[in-house]
């Protein structure tokens, strides 16, 4: 069994799903994991916004995304769309249902009860999509059997109770292909949860994990796994082949080709992965695998923007040491943010973190009640892997430098 996963940008339209499906029409044994098409977590993050703060938007929002689905099946299905349609009608009536009511105080599980329709739509068009191309398959729901603990909108796989479930859903002796959903889950109490923003990627290799696939091949409209964004670099260049290790880490420091949950799960059980452009499938792409030599790689750039610096020191001038730096993560972790990269001196604690974190405020106010605190906004975060003195002097130049760290392999900068 192999797993494929095709992210929102790979069935963005009528005709990029028949692409898809030139791609796997000849497969078997496969399990296929898609995401929510093109931009519709972005419009149900807006949706779950405006139910949550009780602004009526939300019934406008709620339509063009129905009507974006709609119109979207009567091309792609050449207007032979009733058996979908009463699939995803049902679908949009929960979500009708959902906003028509109060929201808990809860935002984080409001947002994964709507958000997750996201993936259940488009899993939903591309099950029926296959059936009306002649290819037989089996939709799964996958929040029946992918438990999570209930970490709202960061869930943690529960694997001893996902493990059985999950094996027995993809043996099913009447069928070979299945189409499931990335990035959601359910809880014991059976509450929708999800693994984090794209976490479609971690899906995949967790069901291959468990079912014990071949191989799992992400598709995107890049050729490969590059040493730079070739949206931000045009001198990007593709890398064949990377170890699980050093996946790991370009995940870490933000490479945005894979999630940084991915890797572990298949490289427990050395299962390979593959990335490949949907735009050209017969171009081979880059392989993550176990290697066991040391590959020369070129100097690999990573940008993270929108970026905030923030940097934080004790009233009382206390050093900066086991008692406040203990103090300082459980506050960042109480309101979920991540730090992407941190340093300190005696007196003071520097992170850059994500600007779009709605806690932020809240955590400052927190902060100040024992430590001076300041923080820059509209910064970048550029990790450079394999730096060398020219890299650093091409991506810093110029640049207000606001912090710098290096270690043997991996040098950082945030700047202006």
């Amino acid at each position: 069994m192999k797993v494929y996963k095709f992210g929102g940008a790979s069935v963005k339209t009528p005709q990029a799903i028949e692409n898809v499906y030139n791609i796997i029409k000849d497969e078997n044994e496969l399990v296929i994991v898609v995401s929510a098409i093109d931009k519709t977590t972005n419009h149900l993050e807006r949706l779950v916004n405006y139910y949550f703060n009780g602004d009526e938007q939300k019934n406008v929002e709620f339509e063009n995304i129905k009507k974006f689905h709609l119109d979207y099946v009567a091309e792609a299905f050449d207007g032979k769309t009733e058996t979908v349609c009463k699939k995803l009608n049902s679908l949009f009536e929960e979500i009708a249902e959902r906003i028509d009511g109060i929201p808990t105080d809860d935002y984080d599980f409001e947002y994964d009860s709507i958000v997750s329709y996201g993936e259940l739509l488009s899993t939903t068009i591309f099950s029926e999509y296959l059936r009306y191309r002649g290819k037989q398959n089996k939709f799964i729901d996958i929040r029946r059997y992918m438990v999570t603990d209930s970490n709202f909108r960061d869930a943690k796989i529960d694997w001893k109770l996902s493990e059985k479930k999950v094996r027995k859903a993809f043996s099913d002796a009447n069928n070979n292909v299945f189409v499931t959903q990335g990035f959601i889950g359910s809880d014991i109490s059976h509450h929708t949860t999800t693994l984090g923003r794209e976490g479609s990627d971690y899906s995949a290799s967790s069901i291959a994990h468990i079912i014990d696939a071949e191989s799992v091949t992400i598709w995107k409209d890049v050729p490969g796994i590059m040493n730079a964004d070739p949206a931000w670099c045009d001198f990007a260049e593709k890398l064949d082949e990377i170890s699980f290790h050093e996946a790991i880490e370009l995940a870490f420091y933000g490479a945005k080709v894979i999630h940084p949950k991915t890797i572990k799960p298949i490289e427990n059980k050395n299962i390979p992965l593959y990335v490949r452009s949907f735009k050209d499938p017969s171009a081979k792409g880059t392989v993550i695998r176990k290697l066991d030599y040391y590959l020369d790689l070129v100097p690999v750039y990573i940008l993270k923007q929108n970026q905030v610096l923030i940097s934080i020191s004790p009233k009382d001038f206390s050093f900066i040491v086991e008692e406040n730096m203990s103090n300082i993560f459980g506050l960042f972790a109480k309101y979920k943010v991540k730090v992407n990269v941190m340093q300190n001196s005696a007196i003071d604690f520097s992170a850059s973190i994500d600007a779009n974190n709605r806690n932020f405020d809240a955590l400052v106010a927190d902060l100040q009640k024992e430590y001076f605190v300041k923080y820059n906004e509209n910064l970048q975060l550029i990790t450079i892997r394999y730096y060398t003195d020219e890299a650093i002097n091409r991506m810093i130049s110029g640049h207000k430098v606001y912090m710098t760290q290096k270690s043997r392999k991996t040098a950082r900068f945030v700047i202006e």
